[in-house]
C-alpha cells in the first residue's frame, strides 16, 4: 500500500508527462499574437524613419525621424490631422454609444416580453447579420442623397445606429444575465416597466454593453467605406478616409508616406487606451450588482 507522499509523488509525475503537450497549443497561440502583432510593429518602426531612411534601411531597424514625422503630420495642412481625429471620435464615440443604447433595449425588450411578431422580428435581425455592409452602402447613400442628408455628418453616424448583431448579441445576454423572477419580484413590488429596465435590467446587461460599445467603436473606427461614398468635404473625413487621401498623393509626393504611417500608429492609440481602460467592466459574475 502506498502512501499519501509516494501517491501525490505519482501524480506529479503523471502530470508532469502530460505537460509536454501543453507545447503545441501554446506555440499556436504565440504564432498567432505573433501574426497579429506583427502589422503593428512594423507601422511603429515605419513611423521612426525618416523619408531618407524609409526605403534605404532594414524593414525592422528603427529610424531617427519620428518627432520630425508627428510634427510634420500636425502641421500638415494647418493640422488637419487633427480634424479628421475629432471627426472619427465624433463618428465612432457618438455612433457607439446611440448604437450600444439601441441596441441594449431593443436586446432587452425581445428577451423579456412576448408580443406579436417577435420571433418574425428576430429572424429578420439574423438575416440582416448575414448581409454584408458593402452591399448596403450603395442604397444608404442614394436615400441620404435623396432626403439631402448626404455630404453630412449624419450620413456616417445614423447608418451605425442600428446593428443587427449587436442587438442580437444584447438579447442572448439579457436572455442569460436577467433573471424573469428578479423583474417579477420588482412588478411585485410596484416597480414599473421603465424603472425595471433602468434600474434593474441594464446594471446587470453593463458587461455586454460594454462588450457592443467596443465592438461598435473599434468598427466604426475602422470603417472606411461608408464615409468614403457618404462624404465629399474632406473637413468631414474620419481618419481612415483622410489618410488614404494622402496615400493617393502620395505618388507625387514621396515624401507624405511618412505622414500616413506616422498618422497609421497614432490612429491605433486609442484603441489600444480604450481597449486597456474599459477592459475591467469585462466580468464572468453575470448577477454581479444585481440587488444593491
Amino acid at each position: 500500500m502506498s502512501t499519501p507522499t509516494e501517491t501525490v509523488a505519482a501524480r506529479h509525475r503523471a502530470a508532469g508527462g502530460r505537460r509536454p503537450l501543453g507545447v503545441v497549443p501554446t506555440a499556436l497561440l504565440l504564432i498567432g499574437a505573433l501574426y497579429c502583432v506583427f502589422p503593428v510593429i512594423w507601422v511603429l518602426i515605419a513611423a521612426t524613419k525618416s523619408p531618407g531612411e524609409l526605403f534605404s534601411t532594414s524593414t525592422l531597424s528603427f529610424g531617427t525621424g519620428f518627432l520630425d514625422n508627428v510634427t510634420d503630420l500636425f502641421a500638415y495642412r494647418d493640422g488637419v490631422f487633427w480634424l479628421w481625429a475629432g471627426n472619427t471620435l465624433l463618428y465612432a464615440g457618438g455612433g457607439a454609444l446611440l448604437s450600444t443604447a439601441v441596441s441594449a433595449i431593443s436586446g432587452y425588450t425581445l428577451a423579456k416580453y412576448r408580443f406579436p411578431g417577435r420571433g418574425l422580428i428576430f429572424n429578420l435581425l439574423i438575416g440582416g447579420i448575414l448581409v454584408p455592409a458593402v452591399v448596403l452602402a450603395i442604397p444608404q447613400y442614394l436615400l441620404f442623397s435623396k432626403i439631402g442628408l448626404a455630404d453630412t455628418y449624419w450620413a456616417v453616424l445614423l447608418p451605425q445606429i442600428l446593428h443587427p448583431y449587436s442587438i442580437y448579441l444584447a438579447r442572448i445576454y439579457a436572455t442569460a444575465a436577467v433573471p424573469d423572477s428578479l423583474l417579477e419580484a420588482g412588478r411585485i413590488d410596484g416597480a414599473g416597466e421603465w424603472r425595471l429596465m433602468s434600474r434593474v435590467a441594464m446594471p446587470l446587461m453593463v458587461p455586454g454593453m460594454v462588450t457592443i460599445f467596443l465592438f461598435q467603436f473599434v468598427a466604426i473606427w475602422n470603417n472606411f467605406l461608408l464615409p468614403f461614398i457618404m462624404l465629399g468635404d474632406d473637413g468631414k473625413f474620419p481618419l481612415t478616409v483622410g489618410l488614404f487621401t494622402l496615400l493617393a498623393s502620395g505618388a507625387n509626393q514621396p515624401a507624405l508616406y511618412n505622414l500616413i504611417l506616422t498618422g497609421a500608429f497614432l490612429s491605433l492609440l486609442p484603441l489600444i487606451a480604450l481597449f486597456l481602460t474599459m477592459q475591467r467592466y469585462w466580468r464572468t459574475d453575470l448577477s454581479s450588482g444585481a440587488v444593491k
